[in-house]
């Protein structure tokens, strides 16, 4: 008796990719029962079809983009699993993905067996592919939850600089948006996660999503 194949939506705002998308799924356990081009059109038709799984891009214009879908897909139908597939490995996006319910986040340039692997892994229920940053940052959003933020003494300057970290921006890429030397950039840097008792720019970022900064 053959397995059933795993149903599933892809939703991206670009033919190619889900053209593209469609012939690397091609003579495996995946049906792709329908395609959107739009976060607005993913939602309606995962209510419609309810698949195993969908893969959403991030940046979807224009109507709702795939993080905000992923928030309505989640609320309204809460037995699709949802994959962010996106080119932007941006830690906003993460913690933004992480908060609504993702499954999973797998950047564009994966493998076709990590997609299948994301997939599979996805409507079986295990772990998904980035399990220890999805949890480090799951952790993290859980105690910013709980305990709620106190003031913190950022300056001006530092609020910017943390905005551009918040929006994956590097180091020379704040600098130049900003007109300061990358070094003055680096001790912004230092100075935020030192005042915001994190560890990394990642979790900066998810102090930022917490304060709807970003």
């Amino acid at each position: 008796m053959s397995e059933e194949p795993i149903t599933i939506v892809i939703a991206d705002d670009h033919e190619v990719v889900r053209c593209g998308l469609t012939s690397l799924l091609a003579d495996s356990n995946v049906e792709i029962v329908a395609e959107a081009e739009s976060g607005n059109e993913a939602f309606k038709l995962a209510k419609r079809y309810k698949p195993d799984v969908i893969l959403l891009d991030v940046r979807m214009p224009p109507g709702t983009d795939g993080l905000v879908a992923l928030g309505k897909i989640r609320a309204d139908a809460p037995g699709v699993c949802c994959i962010m597939l996106t080119t932007f490995d941006n830690p906003t996006y993460v913690a933004k993905a992480v908060t609504s319910g993702a499954h999973d986040y797998v950047l564009k340039g994966c493998s076709r067996q990590e997609l299948l692997d994301a997939i599979t892994g996805a409507a079986s229920g295990k772990l998904p592919m980035r399990a220890g940053e999805f949890r480090r940052v799951a952790t993290t959003m859980a105690n910013r939850i709980a305990t709620p933020d106190p003031d913190v003494p950022l300056t001006q300057r530092e609020m910017q600089v943390l905005r551009h970290v918040a929006l994956g921006l590097s180091n020379k890429e704040i600098a130049k948006s900003l007109t300061i030397s990358v070094e003055t950039v680096k001790e912004h840097v230092q100075n935020i996660l030192r005042k915001l008792s994190v560890s990394d720019r990642t979790q900066a970022a998810v102090w930022a999503v917490r304060r709807g900064l970003v």
